[in-house]
């Protein structure tokens, strides 16, 4: 069975819970596991940028590998996420991570340095080389500062057979199209923007790496979950009911609006590490007004 057939569905990119006093506050992302994986969703993702990677030690993120996979416990895959804009740092993760545990390695598209297309095709090249684990590229250039196009994607794709899927989180539509029309029939293509996970399932992706499957699990892969079943009726109904919150998660930075709302859901402590802050008084009511609509509130047509 391919990547592509064993990721379908709703993959959610994990926050990292922190106590009051900074660390890792491992009991709440045991529960956090446990809420997500018994609400729906068809895998994790630990050590993706929503966890907040760029401030953990190495020391921190293999304990949070290890509570990872304790706590999932084998009841659905775990993706590992690996990635640096330094091509040389990657490699020494993969090699001292444990890695053999997940299904694949998420790895985002370099950050800063805005190599150009060959620049990121041989910083991939040597990760590839680096493992026979599937790879995921995550392309996100909002955060990257350069853009993974369609056509490098395509041009890894078909000449590493370990490079099976992309995160795509250009935003770009068209891009998006344009990918899947080119890409090899068995290269996995989820969306990185749960806003728009809708319309570009329509389009063909298998699903998506998403933030608010942290809060929402529940409704969130009822929307994936209908759309790849063709039932837009459905997945419309359940997006139209996560439309504000989508603008909620993202108002100021990730992950502060996610943590805001699993703080309010009692599951963490609203605690985030420099350089990022934790959501505005003012979002922060607006997060709470939101969740009060919830209980009373179900999708229409459904």
């Amino acid at each position: 069975m391919s990547l592509r057939d064993q990721l379908r569905g709703t993959g959610v990119a994990l926050v990292t819970p922190f106590k009051k006093n900074g660390s890792i506050d491992h009991e709440a992302l045991h529960i956090l596991i446990n809420f997500v994986i018994e609400e729906g969703v068809q895998y994790v993702v630990s050590l993706g940028t929503t966890g907040e990677t760029p401030t953990l030690s190495k020391e921190e993120k293999l304990e949070i590998l290890d509570t990872t996979f304790t706590s999932v416990a084998a009841r659905v895959p775990v993706i590992i996420g690996i990635g640096s804009n330094n091509t040389k740092e990657v490699i020494k993760e993969i090699e001292s991570f444990p890695i053999e545990k997940a299904m694949a390695i998420l790895s985002a598209s370099p950050y800063y340095n805005k190599p150009s297309q060959e620049g990121i095709y041989q910083h991939y090249k040597l990760i590839a080389g680096a493992t026979t684990k599937p790879i995921i590229l995550y392309n996100v250039p909002s955060r990257t500062g350069s853009n993974l196009s369609a056509s490098t994607t395509v041009r890894l794709a078909k000449d590493f057979a370990n490079i099976t899927g992309i995160k795509e989180a250009s935003g770009n539509m068209v891009q998006c199209m344009e990918l899947l029309r080119d890409k090899p029939s068995d290269f996995m293509v989820v969306s990185g923007d749960d806003a728009l996970a809708l319309p570009q399932i329509a389009c063909g992706m298998d699903g998506v790496i998403s933030v608010s499957a942290n809060c929402f699990p529940k409704d969130f892969c009822a929307v994936v979950n209908a759309a790849l079943e063709n039932d837009y009726t459905t997945a419309k109904a359940f997006n139209n009911k996560l439309l504000r919150a989508y603008e909620l998660l993202f108002a100021e930075n990730n992950p502060a609006g996610v943590k805001a709302f699993l703080y309010e859901m009692g599951i963490i402590e609203n605690v985030l590490r420099l350089p990022l802050t934790s959501l505005s008084e003012e979002n922060h009511n607006k997060v709470k007004e939101y969740m009060t609509t919830l209980s009373s509130t179900k999708p229409v047509h459904v």
